[in-house]
């Protein structure tokens, strides 16, 4: 049954958004940041011959290039100031956050408080500047070896370099600021935002091999049915949950006997996201992502990676599903859903799941349903990712609309609509509240008599 929160989230109307004035200054505030960072994946980076950029992205599309613009919002095919996108940042994120399930000191600051976690986004940022440092100086180097650089020397890498960690420290300063001042996380938008931006071209171009011949009508069909499948799948997976009964024994406080009471534990059947299939992406992408903007001058060691791990090949598709599932506990474990974390929680307040000791019984007994459950959600992602590979790979299809794209725009898009919904909700119990406040102020009037002398 439906609790009273999700029933007036059901029935929440325009009119209840039209009055809802801080949420539709926040979603204008979210839009127009979001307008900002589009125009700025269309800035240039200075030094860059444009005619043979455009040329070397035209034969790069249908492979890595294709792969990489969609991630970018195409700032990576026009070699703007967004170059490098908002994934240097997810990379120090993700690394800090492993650190700090492993490393004792780290471990002790996110025990700190708000004074903890100010400081290890400190870090983060420290290590967003010094990831974004490295790869624009290898990107800075590899369009020299390209022949795309106009005017190659150490002032062309300084300024490409200079160029690119900028417009990467301003996009993580829009993240921020749409998560403090707008709707939804800023970081998610930006990518959600940069993938759906490049989907109308990328389907236009396989539209247009429709068109030409290159590719039969029946399998356009097929494509287009696999990508609405994929997606009502991912929604249903992302939805999911495996629900664990807690129960509240009675409590007297004071002279008050407060009944006991149940409640659910939810579970999620993905509690880690797409950042398995983000961090595996960014892993596996790195040695084919050298080659193609070295203009292809990889020395015998680098063509025989590629040659065993490029897209599509069988071990790059093996090593794919193995590391998405193993990132899937790995980040679950360590950073999403401790086990020892909830049990000591549950401890304290006074909570138990029936026939189970709290402590360390109830440790093992999430554990064990942890498990049970991550052996379905590492499976679902790794499905969903490898599934648009292999059918890319086998039909040479040139349009790329992979398994991680889809993740991240259900994902965000789910997140962002239940942040609405919080807000709308949130303003409509606002308003009963007003409502009955005046209503007992009027009452109060009414009984109101005369007053005795």
């Amino acid at each position: 049954m439906a609790s009273a929160a999700e029933q007036m989230a059901a029935n929440v109307s325009w009119s209840a958004f039209g009055k809802a004035t801080e949420l539709r200054q926040r979603i204008l505030f979210t839009i127009g940041l979001l307008i900002v960072y589009r125009l700025g994946t269309y800035i240039p980076i200075p030094g860059i011959d444009g005619l043979a950029l455009r040329q070397f992205m035209e034969d790069a599309q249908a492979g890595i290039g294709g792969i990489l613009s969609m991630f970018t919002g195409g700032a990576l095919s026009r070699m703007g100031i967004f170059a490098l996108g908002i994934m240097p940042y997810i990379s120090a994120s993700i690394v800090v956050q492993l650190l700090g399930a492993m490393y004792e000191p780290l471990k002790q600051l996110k025990k700190e408080g708000e004074q903890g976690r100010r400081k290890l986004n400190q870090y983060t940022r420290y290590g967003t500047v010094a990831l974004a440092t490295a790869q624009a100086y290898g990107l800075a180097v590899s369009l020299e070896a390209g022949s795309l650089a106009a005017d190659p020397g150490w002032f062309f890498r300084l300024s490409c370099v200079v160029t690119i960690v900028g417009g990467t420290m301003f996009l993580m300063w829009l993240g921020e600021q749409i998560t403090a001042r707008g709707i939804g996380n800023g970081i998610s938008l930006i990518i959600f935002v940069g993938i759906i931006a490049e989907i109308p071209a990328a389907m236009a171009q396989f539209l247009s091999q429709g068109r030409s011949g290159a590719i039969s009508p029946a399998v356009i069909v097929g494509i287009l049915v696999m990508v609405i499948v994929i997606l009502t799948f991912v929604v249903f997976m992302e939805r999911s949950l495996r629900k664990i009964h807690i129960q509240y024994p009675r409590q007297q406080r004071g002279m008050k006997v407060y009944d006991g009471s149940t409640s659910h534990l939810p579970i999620k059947v993905n509690p880690a996201g797409v950042i398995p299939a983000i961090f595996a992406s960014a892993l596996l992408l790195l040695p084919t992502t050298i080659s193609t903007f070295s203009g292809g001058s990889s020395g015998p060691v680098m063509s025989t990676i590629l040659a065993l791990f490029g897209p599509g090949q069988p071990l790059y598709l093996i090593f794919f599903g193995g590391m998405i599932i193993f990132f899937t506990y790995f980040y679950t474990r360590e950073v999403a859903f401790k086990t020892e974390d909830v049990a000591e929680n549950l401890k304290n307040q006074n909570g138990f799941v029936p026939g189970i000791r709290p402590g360390k019984k109830t440790q093992e007994y999430l554990d064990y349903v942890l498990t049970r459950v991550l052996v379905l959600g590492s499976g679902y992602l790794a499905l969903v990712a490898l599934l648009p590979e292999i059918i890319r790979a086998e039909l040479a299809i040139p349009f790329y609309f992979g398994g991680t794209s889809v993740l991240i725009i259900v994902s965000v898009g789910m997140d962002t609509i239940q942040q609405i919904q919080s807000h709308l909700v949130a303003h409509q119990y606002e308003g009963l509240i007003e409502k009955s406040q005046l209503r007992g102020r009027r009452g109060a009037n009414k009984r109101k008599g005369p007053s005795r002398k």
